[in-house]
């Protein structure tokens, strides 16, 4: 087989790999690790569900009914703060789409109308009861049980049932809850500062190459607004992470990063804004025609492109010091942000110089220009060091302050662990029986972290 066969099929397997797992790893041993959420999450609902089922059977006994796997699948869906915050209003919605099955499923059967008038009536029954989002849980719980009941069970049986699958749903919340998702969060943070500082190094590279088009600042702008649903997405990523904590075994004597990824994703947001108000005006001072005009000249074309550069460097700098204070080891990517920073204040300076240079020969141009300072002067002032150092140190204290922040290595050793299915005081890829035999002092964040680069 020749070399370009070869490649060929390498091409053709890893387009098929892409469509059937976007984004999925380019090696073998990294595929346990990208699964074992996923595998992790469908091993809980069908624990719950069978353990549902064995506990209908043992209570009621009768004939085979699956109302309550049905169920505690339903209740699962939440996660341990929303289960009994609204574990009530989400019981009373499934129990609602019971009544009105069991009741067509008793007189009429499975039918077309029957079908309908239990979507209906549900929906009228959440509307009654004042269920809000919850009352789609009525409808679908009314159609799956509908489809599955047996004429031969009783409709106290089912309603029994019912109890005892969101109890087991409760319960499986409680014991073994889900994972925090403090790492999809500190991806999505870089994700966002990757999204916001692509653009300008495009601009950079353009500006380089020689003068620019309004198809091209035009693609920019495409791409910071790209950024903004990035920016949107990580946003509710770290609300979920807020309310996953509470009521959540996991969260227990962890330090709760939701408030630092929450002033990171502003500050970003800030620079966001201030990138895409720069490009606005960069598309409307470029001229429109098809042939480029160069109005600054190839030295101050030069300036601006190295002061986007830079810009793009501290932003992402800014990234990594934020997911670096999540894991307590910010001193590195402090200095490389203040690095970033200090060269940043270099090239304005000399593009603030030439900028000076014959002022009143092209206002149109002087604008723009302007216009550049004062989206890097804002950057600037958004990255304060000075600022984020303090914000750092009071937010450092308010969780030194909060209740069962220490707690005795021993009790902390046998806590879940935050985002893995193992306790804390076993390390990453070993054993029960190794751990028995050697225990480990390794820190909780160094574990987390060794994990993550693993």
């Amino acid at each position: 087989m020749s070399k370009i066969e070869s490649a060929g099929r390498y091409l053709r397997w890893q387009y098929f790999a892409s469509l059937a797992w976007p984004g999925h790893p380019q090696r073998w041993r990294d595929v346990p690790r990208r699964l074992r959420p996923s595998a992790v999450s469908i091993l809980r609902l069908t624990a719950a569900a069978v353990v549902s089922y064995l506990l209908t059977l043992a209570i009621t006994g009768g004939a085979i009914d699956l109302t309550g796997p049905l169920t505690a699948l339903l209740v699962m869906q939440a996660s341990a703060y929303s289960t009994l915050r609204m574990g009530a209003v989400r019981v009373g919605a499934v129990l609602a789409g019971v009544l009105v099955a069991i009741l067509l499923s008793t007189w009429v059967g499975l039918t077309w109308w029957s079908l309908g008038a239990a979507i209906a009536a549900s929906l009228v029954l959440g509307k009654i009861f004042r269920l809000g989002e919850q009352a789609v849980e009525a409808p679908i719980s009314a159609m799956l049980i509908l489809g599955v009941t047996s004429p031969g069970v009783a409709a106290e049986t089912r309603v029994l049932n019912t109890l005892i699958g969101a109890g087991v749903g409760i319960a499986f919340n409680l014991i073994y809850p889900p994972a925090l998702p403090t790492r999809r969060a500190g991806r999505a943070m870089i994700d966002v500062a990757e999204a916001t500082a692509a653009p300008l190094d495009a601009a950079s590279k353009a500006l380089t190459e020689g003068p620019i088009t309004g198809e091209q600042v035009q693609g920019w702008l495409d791409r910071v607004r790209a950024g903004t649903r990035r920016l949107q997405s990580a946003t509710d990523t770290v609300a979920s992470l807020k309310d996953s904590r509470r009521f959540n075994p996991r969260a227990i004597a962890t330090t709760d990063i939701e408030p630092v990824l929450a002033s990171g994703l502003q500050t970003l947001e800030s620079c966001h804004l201030a990138i895409r108000a720069l490009f606005v005006v960069l598309l409307s001072e470029v001229p429109t025609e098809d042939r480029p005009d160069d109005p600054y000249g190839e030295e101050l074309r030069a300036a601006f492109a190295v002061v986007l550069h830079d810009v793009a460097d501290c932003i992402r700098a800014f990234g990594s010091l934020i997911l670096a204070e999540v894991e307590e080891r910010e001193e590195e990517a402090e200095r490389s942000l203040d690095e970033s920073l200090d060269i940043l204040r270099e090239t304005q300076a000399i593009l603030t110089e030439l900028i000076t240079v014959n002022v009143g020969e092209n206002k149109s141009s002087w604008l723009l220009r302007g216009s550049i300072l004062a989206a890097v002067d804002h950057v600037l002032n958004q990255l304060n060091l000075e600022n984020r150092a303090r914000a750092r140190q009071a937010w450092k204290d308010t969780q030194r302050s909060k209740p069962l922040s220490q707690l005795p290595p021993i009790v902390q050793a046998a806590l879940p662990h935050p985002d893995r299915p193992s306790l804390r005081g076993l390390p990453p890829g070993t054993s029960w029986r190794q751990s028995l035999v050697k225990q480990t002092d390794v820190p909780d964040h160094l574990v987390d972290r060794d994990d993550s680069e693993a």
